[in-house]
């Protein structure tokens, strides 16, 4: 018996034991690039940082500076502002002259890293990082025994989303979103009736209400906090054609009531994301235009090999878009549905015309025009 269970552990163990390396050009390969992904991850966390605390906005308006000046331009404590400034030299994101002692953030990254920069600042991006990190326990413990981690767990989310719909969004909606359904804006000009599904915190919806005072704005979201800050932002502007209501999406029962629905980055987070395609299908009157914007990319891993965020696109929704429906006992769509089983869902809400365009400012997304 003895015997047996030392043969059964010895074999447990071998199995256990790597494959050896049989190109070693291409194991080095790999090590560098995980090593540039460890470094990549904490750099995020410190571009995260700077963004919030206004390090890159700072530095944008000064020559080379010592961790001093810097420290009291930007208003923080220097010990901290050092051993950032460190990072960011060691990661090539700012520069560090060693005998002067002093940092600077060249113009040709402040393009990307400024809230000037708006809507390239990828700094607004790497907050996802932070964000997402916070919840990784209770996501391993979802790979373990399934279910989700619900919207409640993610406190800044609506916040950092606001700032990123800020660029994708807000920058391009009256000038280039808008126009890409072919007589939306003619009609909003006229008077017409218009409903954001998944509105957030509402600022697409308030900066349509602002800029077509004719028409009539409604904006329906799940969340309390997000439904809140958008009656706050109407509010404080004094908007009286706009009105905004928790409410789950699935649950949308109107008939022919809306000249325009939008969807801005919400869908593929939807419970029943099917459910509420349909509802919004029934809710549009005849001639009526759905515009939603959602993660460009394919439904298959295979044709997302070349994107240039997806694995970004990837995490997200594991760590948030698809474990926040699960747990609503939702279908767990994700981010990465891709454009096929969008289409594929569009027809299936009776949708019988269906566009796909994309704006040259947006890597991330692809605009769907349905009718």
């Amino acid at each position: 018996m003895e015997a047996s269970i030392v043969e059964e552990m010895t074999l447990a163990t071998t199995e256990r034991v790597p494959a050896p390396v049989q190109d070693q050009n291409k194991a080095d390969t790999f090590v560098g690039r995980m090593l540039g992904v460890v470094n990549g991850g904490a750099l995020a966390l410190m571009v995260s940082v700077g963004h919030r605390v206004g390090l890159f906005d700072a530095m944008s308006s000064l020559c080379p500076a010592s961790p001093g000046h810097i420290s009291e331009v930007a208003g923080l404590n220097e010990r901290y502002v050092r051993e950032w400034l460190g990072a960011m030299a060691t990661g090539e994101i700012v520069e560090h002259d060693p005998a002067g002692g002093t940092y600077y953030l060249p113009p040709e990254h402040a393009a990307f890293l400024t809230r000037a920069a708006c809507p390239n600042n990828l700094a607004v991006t790497t907050q996802f990082v932070s964000i997402l990190g916070a919840v990784e326990d209770r996501i391993v413990e979802c790979f373990r025994d399934g279910g989700g981690v619900p919207y409640s767990a993610y406190p800044r989310f609506h916040e950092v989303m606001a700032e990123e719909s800020a660029q994708t969004v807000l920058a391009a909606l009256v000038d280039a979103i808008l126009p890409l359904a072919e007589g939306v804006c003619e009609r909003l000009r006229e008077g017409a009736d218009v409903l954001d599904v998944g509105c957030g915190s509402g600022r697409a919806l308030v900066l349509m209400a602002e800029t077509f005072p004719r028409s009539r704005f409604t904006g329906y979201d799940f969340s309390e906090e997000g439904i809140g800050k958008a009656r706050d932002e109407a509010r404080a502007k004094e908007l009286d054609n706009i009105r905004f209501e928790v409410r789950d999406a699935a649950t949308l029962d109107e008939h022919e009531k809306y000249d325009l629905i939008t969807a801005f980055d919400a869908i593929h987070d939807q419970a029943r994301p099917a459910r509420v395609l349909e509802g919004i299908a029934r809710a549009l009157r005849p001639g009526g235009t759905f515009l939603m914007q959602d993660i460009a990319g394919s439904s298959h891993v295979h044709e997302n090999m070349g994107h240039p965020v997806a694995p970004f696109g990837y995490t997200i929704s594991c760590m948030h878009c698809m474990t926040v429906s699960l747990a609503q006992g939702g279908d767990g769509l994700g981010a990465m549905w891709g454009e096929e089983k969008a289409q594929e869902m569009l027809k299936a809400a009776g949708f019988t015309r269906i566009e796909l365009k994309k704006l040259p400012h947006d890597i991330m997304n692809v605009y769907y025009v349905a009718s």
